[in-house]
């Protein structure tokens, strides 16, 4: 038989066709629910041709070396503490492998995502924005997308309960976004909340926000300053060090609120401003000042003025007009805001973030790759702060989401990540003590750095074997610090608002060591950056231990020592400005 030259090379090329189809048709799931996370419902099927951004995320190359030079740099007995990498250093070491870059290239063009369609972003081409359909996206990923309801904060959210990846992608990719994550901004916890059962107080009234005896019920600038001995301090390095807020949807400080609350609360600061940075299409509507935003500003810069301080507002709402068939919001937390922030040349010192999750809500590979987004961060020099949340232990109900509705203790994320610091409250004054709603806990998903291993062994060698089982005694535990979580007066339009919450307790404890970092720059010494290795070593004894109180949630006592209700505790600035000058 003669076969023409034509008819072997079209057999040639189907073949090698083939076994390319059959290279991104052998899939594998990368992550689905069992059941519908908690507190969603579903509301529909998506327009097939509904289009929005899809992120995958490559897997970083030397993200190994980035965290063991963390590691390094933040220990305060090695050699090279201190010595933070420049953004350019660490994102040359998070930069995926050009394999990675190839592969997923091929993927995309096997699906016919035209090059205009495609963006890399973040300076070291790990994230990967593809402008993509609903039905493009069910093609590409083996999944089937709906709009799902968040009847408590009316949000609406295009998400499928399980995607999966060419096999051969797994060894390349970390996550796809938006995908089986339900959380959003609106959806999510902010840790914090309008104590209604105490009387409001209009401005201009004769209340004293200088008086100590109404700390106890009443917390101001003033009972701050002086419960944590920062008074004396003054900061010099104004040019250098900077504090920032990281705010999310329709959540803005208001400027005119802040000068009402410098008036009556911090008169020297009177004048004094924040600069708003927009990510994402962030808004900064002056006309409607949001609760949680004007706690954070209104704190951060009464506590470290004159210190910069920095409110990024970070959006998320796609360009299109909802009704009743398309979502109101395709966008997920923190990678947008840590995405800008990694890239940026300057960054904050120190970081305040006020929101938070339930943890078996947050799909182990998405938490994961955030968990690393914030070790880069640390990695530059800066510390991360979050509140530890209001639920105190267990998150609620307790109740696991894998389908069995088990009674275990639920751990909060990004609180749970080995990678920022925790802050939990406290209320009350001579003495404070844990307040009910401060969270708590131990990650099921990351396991329990060495830095706190002593800390957390004499907490739970005095525990003994009360709550087994209820909780993974070998995970990262949290809080790290607490402050107080109680009676803030936070001016809301012109009025004075009383609120409370860890998201509180965190702009006080991340104002109060952006005052240690200054103290650390005017003396010629690097930031602190990544702050857990030091803060249980040398910073330990810095704190005032709260022993007594509970955050019961589902159960756990305050005593001596650490203790997952309020870490090490509130802090004692002229302590740890001695410490850290060490």
């Amino acid at each position: 038989m003669i076969w023409s030259a034509a008819i072997v090379l079209g057999l040639v090329q189907l073949g090698a066709a083939t076994r390319f189809d059959r290279r991104w048709n052998d899939v594998a799931v990368k992550h689905s629910w069992v059941a519908l996370p908690s507190g969603w419902e579903y509301h529909s099927s998506p327009p097939a041709d509904y289009k929005f951004d899809m992120r995958v995320a490559l897997k970083q190359d030397k993200i190994d070396a980035l965290i063991a030079n963390l590691w390094e740099t933040s220990d305060p007995d090695h050699a090279r503490y201190g010595q933070h990498l420049t953004p350019a250093e660490a994102e040359a070491l998070v930069a995926p492998h050009p394999d990675s870059r190839d592969a997923v290239d091929a993927w995309l063009q096997h699906h016919g995502i035209s090059p205009e369609n495609i963006a890399y972003s973040t300076g070291g081409g790990e994230w990967v924005t593809i402008r993509v359909s609903v039905a493009e996206a069910e093609r590409m990923l083996d999944a089937k997308y709906n709009v799902y309801h968040h009847p408590s904060s009316s949000e609406q959210v295009v998400r499928t309960l399980s995607y999966s990846l060419p096999r051969e992608l797994h060894n390349h990719v970390d996550v796809v976004t938006p995908t089986t994550y339900f959380g959003t901004m609106r959806s999510m916890r902010a840790t914090s909340f309008i104590e209604k059962e105490t009387p409001e107080k209009e401005v201009g009234n004769n209340f004293n926000a200088a008086d100590p005896s109404t700390c106890a019920t009443k917390t101001t600038i003033s009972c701050l300053r002086d419960l944590y001995n920062t008074t004396g301090y003054t900061p010099t390095q104004m040019n250098t060090n900077k504090l920032g807020v990281a705010g999310y949807l329709n959540e803005f400080a208001n400027r005119a609120d802040l000068q009402t609350f410098f008036t009556k609360f911090r008169t020297e600061a009177a004048g004094s401003e924040y600069t708003t940075i927009q990510i994402n299409g962030g808004g900064d509507d002056q006309n409607v000042p949001g609760t949680e935003a004007n706690l954070d500003i209104q704190y951060t810069t009464g506590i470290s003025w004159p210190t910069p301080n920095i409110y990024y507002s970070t959006g998320g709402s796609p360009p299109f007009i909802p009704d009743t068939f398309t979502p109101n919001n395709t966008n997920e937390p923190y990678l947008d805001w840590l995405n800008f922030i990694l890239n940026q040349t300057s960054i904050p010192q120190t970081v305040t973030t006020s929101y938070g999750d339930n943890e078996q809500s947050v799909p182990r590979d998405y938490a994961e790759k955030v968990c690393k987004l914030f070790a880069q961060l640390g990695s530059v020099g800066t510390t991360a702060f979050f509140s530890s949340g209001d639920e105190g232990v267990g998150g609620g109900d307790c109740l696991t989401n894998d389908g069995t509705k088990k009674k275990i203790f639920q751990p909060a994320f990004p609180a749970s990540c080995p990678f920022v610091t925790a802050v939990g409250a406290t209320t009350k004054v001579g003495p404070e003590v844990a307040v009910d709603f401060s969270g708590g806990g131990f990650s099921r998903y990351f396991a329990q750095p060495s830095y706190q291993k002593t800390a957390v062994d004499g907490f739970l060698s005095k525990l003994g074997q009360t709550n087994d089982g209820l909780f993974n005694k070998t995970g990262r535990a949290y809080p790290d610090v607490s402050a107080q979580g109680t009676g803030f007066q936070v001016v809301i339009n012109g009025t004075i608002k009383p609120v409370g919450g860890t998201s509180a307790s965190a702009p006080t404890v991340a104002a109060i060591f952006s005052l240690l970092n200054d103290a650390r720059l005017a003396a010629n010494k690097p930031s602190l950056g990544f702050l857990n290795p030091l803060l249980y070593s040398k910073l330990s004894t810095g704190f005032n231990d709260i022993v007594s109180g509970s955050n019961p949630g589902c159960g756990t006592d305050a005593g001596p020592g650490w203790d997952p209700v309020t870490g090490f505790g509130t802090p004692k600035f002229s302590d740890l400005k001695a410490l850290v000058l060490e």
